[in-house]
């Protein structure tokens, strides 16, 4: 029978949907904008970073979906320079659709012509949020409704925690092209190596494999992203930038715990045509174990993060 004691109020008043599976692994999202706000493993421990910093009506960190523009990706510009244009989903409810599974949660969002802060474009928008063992799959279906095409970026934001970034390893984006936002966007090859940081990152990695792995030494595991539909990767950590950190509603010293690694379309806009429809499909997934060769075996990436 479907369930609907899941639903509840945090102290800030915020309605979420808790999801629970049997081995232990639970999540908490918002139906603001879908912004899953905790994923825990079956261990218990929590994987996403949210910032303690005092902030909106919608904490900063976890994972949510940024549409139709992320930063200055798309041509936004070209259409409205008002600076109350809806760039991202946070502060926007989304209508709860039971799904009768207390591991999965169905959320809409249709755009209507009273919606004064809303996009100015006719769409319906289709989240699901899905757990499994030490897994989260994220969905979303956008329609244009509209009698006009448009186009959009988006990107899945995920802010992933990690025990310090010094000690953090990011596998699959090797030889790719990348536009550093750092640099006026300018356009880079990434070396054949792993990437690691010691300085503030801002790149958008174009074209990326369907597999990129986030290994953390210090807790021995790995973070597996799988993507489809979501041709580009953003790669964030504002490290010592406290001006930058802050501007991004994070503490000075978060940057030692967090890690943005984001799924998205942002290198070119996405063209919806009337009554079209579009697709985008991220799944993050656990793998525990040490590592002592210094590289992942890719056959173990692939192995865990197939469905």
């Amino acid at each position: 029978m479907p369930r609907n004691d899941y639903v509840f109020n945090d102290y800030k008043s915020l309605p979420r949907v808790l999801l629970f599976e049997p081995g232990g692994s639970s999540a908490e999202v918002l139906l603001y904008g879908g912004k899953v706000v905790s994923w825990k493993d079956s261990k218990g421990e929590e994987l996403l970073f949210m910032s303690r910093k005092a902030g909106g009506r919608s904490p900063k960190g976890g994972i949510f979906l940024c549409f139709p523009q992320l930063g200055n990706m798309g041509i936004m510009k070209d259409i409205c320079s008002s600076k109350n244009y809806v760039k991202s989903l946070d502060n926007i409810p989304l209508r709860l659709i039971p799904t009768g599974n207390p591991s999965s949660v169905d959320l809409t969002l249709k755009a209507t012509a009273n919606d004064s802060n809303m996009w100015p474009r006719s769409f319906e928008l289709r989240l699901r949020v899905t757990l499994g063992p030490d897994r989260m799959t994220i969905v979303s279906h956008i329609k244009n409704t509209d009698n006009t095409s448009f186009s959009f970026t988006l990107a899945f934001q995920n802010y992933l925690s990690v025990s310090d970034i010094s000690e953090v390893r990011v596998e699959g984006l090797e030889t790719l092209d990348f536009l550093d936002n750092l640099q006026q966007g300018k356009r880079f090859t990434e070396q054949p190596d792993a990437i690691t940081f010691d300085g503030e990152v801002d790149r958008v990695y174009t074209r990326t494999p369907g597999n990129i792995a986030i290994i953390d030494h210090k807790k021995m595991r790995t973070m597996v992203i799988r993507n489809e539909g979501l041709p580009d990767a953003d790669l964030w950590t504002p490290w010592d930038n406290a001006a930058k950190a802050n501007r991004y509603g994070f503490g000075d010293k978060d940057y030692k715990m967090m890690l943005s690694v984001d799924s998205g379309v942002l290198e070119k806009p996405m063209v919806l045509k009337p009554l079209e429809e579009w697709k985008g499909y991220q799944e993050l997934s656990l793998i525990s174990s040490s590592y002592s060769s210094g590289q992942l075996d890719p056959k173990t990436v692939a192995f865990y993060a197939k469905p």
